[in-house]
């Protein structure tokens, strides 16, 4: 069975438990990471040295860390039913390009807002710096708004991996930014990909925290 390191209410660990819903595989997970402690430690340290979640630790052994990479895998070895796995090297190309987008834009601009309004005392809050990275984080939906105004989903026409870390950052920014721009493309889009039922198990029942 499948093993899946780390607390549920990281979204890292989120994309993963999403995709291992989409797919229907058996596994456990296990709490480690946060409050939960222990990924400096071993057996966590010795297989994943950046005491970071998740880790996906495979029955025969295999173990894989980056939230991304573990769900491009999963969709590459388990995804038989085309759930997942965009078919064809441009669709893939285009499902990694937004993968490495919240990587790289979109979670780097909403992480200071998130730690900002939910872990932060308001007593500590650093209001201006949260009032510029929201100005960021809307500027970048915006982009993705721009984008499902041309596709169904980031990658084309159908759901794929692509949509996953994006779709976690997006259900951030609901929460988060409740006075936003219009984004009608962003919301159709969202309203799609929220009302699957592994998002409803493994994001959207996860409090903010």
């Amino acid at each position: 069975m499948l093993k899946i390191w780390g607390r549920k209410t990281s979204s890292n660990v989120q994309k993963v438990m999403w995709a291992v819903g989409e797919l229907g595989l058996a596994h456990e997970r296990i709490d480690v990471g946060g409050a939960f402690g222990k990924t400096r430690e071993p057996p966590y340290s010795d297989m994943n040295p950046n005491a970071t979640v998740p880790t996906l630790e495979e029955p025969d052994g295999f173990t894989l860390w980056e939230s991304n990479t573990i769900c491009r895998y999963l969709g590459a070895k388990y995804d038989k039913a085309n759930v997942l796995e965009p078919q064809g090297i441009k669709q893939r190309a285009r499902a990694s390009q937004w993968m490495d987008w919240q990587l790289s834009v979109i979670g780097p601009n909403i992480t200071p807002v998130f730690w900002g309004l939910i872990r932060t005392p308001p007593e500590q809050r650093d209001m201006a710096l949260i009032k510029t990275m929201t100005e960021k984080t809307v500027a970048n939906m915006q982009t993705l708004d721009a984008q499902l105004a041309k596709t169904a989903y980031v990658a084309g026409d159908m759901f794929s991996y692509g949509d996953i870390p994006v779709g976690i950052m997006c259900y951030r920014y609901v929460q988060l930014v409740p006075e936003r721009p219009a984004t009608p493309n962003l919301d159709r889009w969202y309203a799609a990909i929220s009302s699957r039922q592994a998002f409803k198990d493994h994001v959207g029942a996860v409090p903010l925290s």
